[in-house]
């Protein structure tokens, strides 16, 4: 069970002798405790995440479709990095139960939550890569045609995120299987490969350009000339660079290492394949689990360092609240009096 859970988007099928090395290998690193240890905490840390998650990103939707102009560029990649993150949310109850009990929910539903799963998860990361070069060019240069399109271009530019999203997500549709009645993933190392490349391409060019944006932002805001709420803008941007690689560095670098253990080990004798199994394999399992808990997280964390962080967002947030605190005090005082009179005509009044 913990080698074919090591990565939740793929596990590979081999041939007869590769099956026989796996199993001799598997009898000298036993990683029972590792799979118990993911066992344990996923399920329960991917709940946790579900439920801030939907509130958070349906609480954004809300907002915008109350309060904001959906026409507008910057409002439509905010909507869509709601829906990309609610999609990506959708996955994570899939592969709880998956860590709980194996897939048994038949290949038609392993292709069909690996692509929606997938789909938001390039979804997500090619959002905040247009997030961030929307948000430089409004900073370098506010006067950009760029800056404040409407209509047509705000649905061209969803149009290009998902269409994008789903060709990248298409390995996950025709390449997973399940495996051995219990594994959905894809059926050899070199599908397997392909999803984590793919994974550590998005990262690094996802990284790229936030370095250079948000640096280049940064000079501009050093500037004497800005004004004084620069402070907390320098406050947001360094908060928003730290999240992103603190979530997503260690996960990529994991899965690139654990990528270089797909080829054919050399020849070794039980001891020294006992050895690599303490000193690397297993804080290797360790660790996918643990990074991989923080950098899922980000679908319930973006509402927050990308929406509710902004003055007009949390004005809304409280103009919504107080509208609803005013509703509710109104229903009760209606009750009341409602009550007061029944009581007075001598009549009875139930609610």
């Amino acid at each position: 069970m913990a080698a074919s859970e090591q990565n939740i988007f793929t596990t590979t099928a081999t041939t007869d002798i590769d099956e026989y090395i796996d199993d001799y290998v598997d009898e000298i690193c036993d990683k029972t405790k590792v799979a118990q240890f993911g066992a344990i905490f996923t399920p329960v840390f991917f709940s946790i995440v579900v439920i801030f998650s939907l509130f958070g990103n349906i609480l954004v939707m809300v907002i915008l479709a109350r309060y904001e102009n959906l026409k507008s560029l910057t409002n439509a990649f905010i909507l869509n990095l709601a829906v990309s993150d609610l999609i990506f949310t959708v996955g994570l109850p899939f592969w709880a139960y998956y860590h709980m009990y194996g897939w048994t929910l038949g290949e038609h539903a392993c292709k069909i939550v690996s692509f929606v799963f997938h789909v938001g998860y390039y979804s997500s990361g090619i959002l905040l890569i247009m997030m961030t070069v929307h948000r430089y060019v409004a900073v370098i240069n506010p006067l950009s045609d760029f800056v404040s399109p409407r209509g047509f271009y705000s649905i061209l530019a969803s149009v290009f995120i998902w269409a994008l999203s789903a060709i990248a997500a298409v390995p996950a549709l025709v390449f997973s299987k399940v495996l051995d009645q219990h594994y959905c993933g894809y059926e050899n190392s070199y599908g397997k490969l392909w999803g984590i490349y793919q994974q550590n391409i998005l990262f690094v060019v996802t990284s790229l350009v936030f370095s250079f944006c948000y640096s280049q932002i940064l000079c501009r805001l050093l500037r004497p000339t800005v004004q004084r709420r620069k402070h907390k803008t320098l406050k947001l941007i360094f908060t928003l660079v730290l999240v992103f690689f603190l979530g997503w560095a260690p996960y990529n670098i994991v899965i690139f290492l654990m990528s270089l253990s797909f080829q054919p080990p050399p020849a070794a004798d039980s001891s020294a394949l006992s050895a690599n199994c303490e000193t690397y394999s297993k804080p290797l399992d360790y660790a996918f689990y643990i990074s991989r808990l923080f950098a899922f997280s980000h679908c319930c964390l973006n509402p927050v360092f990308y929406v509710f962080v902004g003055v007009k967002f949390k004005n809304h947030l409280k103009r919504m609240l107080k509208g609803w605190s005013q509703s509710s005090n109104s229903l009760r005082n209606r009750n009341s009096r409602l009550t007061i009179t029944s009581v007075a005509s001598g009549e009875e009044f139930s609610m």
